[in-house]
């Protein structure tokens, strides 16, 4: 691995200034709600999905104290469609955290940042270089992958040892004058770098400022970096959904259990085999049964393989989805609009040919 020269720093901010993202609506901003806010939002997710989410949750939450006195259940239908729901969860508890402990205002130190919870220290790292000014390094997937390149870090990221190596390089790297200013250029600009240039697949080096320094480029492997051994293996799940309609119109929704898939989320009864979703309707006699079309959704590392069965009519489910579920009732389509739902789920229920409740 070779050294990079100090002036990395320094190219990064003037490039930022000039070509880098400067119009995102959470930036410009030394808020440290808003800037928590999209950060988190950002977690795993593109700025153009973020954007519409982000609108809506400031014209509903306009401050962390709005948002710590809101129901959960309001803070998860709002994220509904996002994914990574413990996003939310923690999201939620963070600014009950901050309005009881800090009276509101998010701590100014990366330390204090990142003891709040959904907040490590990359997150924490961003908050603090965009709304304090603080010397702090980040290291999202982007960034961590301009630093490999640039630095020609080999080493396997997958070891602990390595990660807290690169960690400390990154820190060496940081501005070291004029802070207030050049924190928050520095940090956006390896965000824009990796976002838009530095491209896991055929990186755009001509376009790169930091060109010349780049021990990846040099050698001529950019796609080398970064390096990590050990990936997380893909795996399958079928899931039978048991969407159970009553005479009036109303659906049979669980909230699923606090960890684990859609966690806290209300979601229909879900069987792991067409067998059980029949003993669980076997008392209901003469209910109308429908296999609806499966599907399948996609997660970061499992595909689930949902089959969902409309039965029109009866009480609700002899057995629920799950023993840990912690609420369980019938909803009416303007009830359930308000709950937190998965994406999948939203998108079925929305499509739904329901029944018109009964005079």
């Amino acid at each position: 691995m070779s050294g990079a020269p100090v002036a990395i720093a320094a190219q990064v901010v003037r490039w930022q200034a000039e070509h880098g993202r400067n119009q995102l609506p959470w930036q410009n901003t030394r808020d440290a709600y808003r800037v928590w806010l999209s950060e988190i939002m950002l977690q795993q997710t593109q700025v153009a999905t973020v954007r519409e989410y982000y609108a809506r949750f400031l014209a509903r939450f306009p401050d962390v104290r709005r948002l710590a006195a809101a129901p959960l259940d309001e803070v998860l239908a709002l994220w509904s469609g996002l994914g990574y729901y413990s996003r939310a969860r923690n999201l939620h508890r963070c600014a009950q955290i901050v309005v009881q402990r800090h009276g509101g205002e998010f701590p100014r130190t990366v330390a204090e940042l990142a003891a709040l919870p959904g907040i490590g220290r990359s997150t924490a790292g961003a908050i603090a270089a965009f709304c304090f000014g603080v010397r702090a390094p980040i290291m999202d997937a982007n960034v961590r992958r301009v630093l490999t390149r640039v630095l020609g870090f080999g080493a396997d990221l997958a070891e602990a040892r390595n990660e807290r190596a690169l960690w400390s390089l990154a820190e060496a790297l940081l501005p070291d004058a004029d802070l207030g200013s050049a924190m928050p250029r520095y940090t956006q600009g390896l965000m824009d770098l990796g976002a838009g240039i530095c491209l896991p697949k055929k990186p755009s080096c001509m376009l790169c400022p930091l060109q010349q320094a780049c021990v990846a480029r040099s050698a001529g492997d950019p796609e080398r970096y970064p390096v990590r051994t050990r990936r997380l293996k893909r795996s399958a799940q079928a899931w039978w959904l048991l969407l159970r309609q009553d005479e009036g119109g109303r659906l049979w929704l669980e909230r699923r259990p606090p960890a684990g898939i859609w966690a806290g989320l209300y979601c229909p009864p879900v069987y792991a085999s067409r067998h059980e979703l029949d003993a669980a309707l076997a008392p209901a006699a003469g209910s109308a049964v429908q296999d609806l079309p499966g599907f399948t959704h996609v997660l970061t590392h499992r595909d689930l393989h949902l089959h969902p069965v409309l039965a029109c009519g009866g009480g609700a489910p002899s057995a629920t989805q799950c023993a840990e579920a912690t609420a369980a009732d019938w909803f009416t389509p303007g009830e359930w609009q308000g709950l937190g739902l998965p994406a999948p789920v939203r998108r079925l229920l929305d499509g739904l040919p329901l029944a018109a409740p009964e005079n």
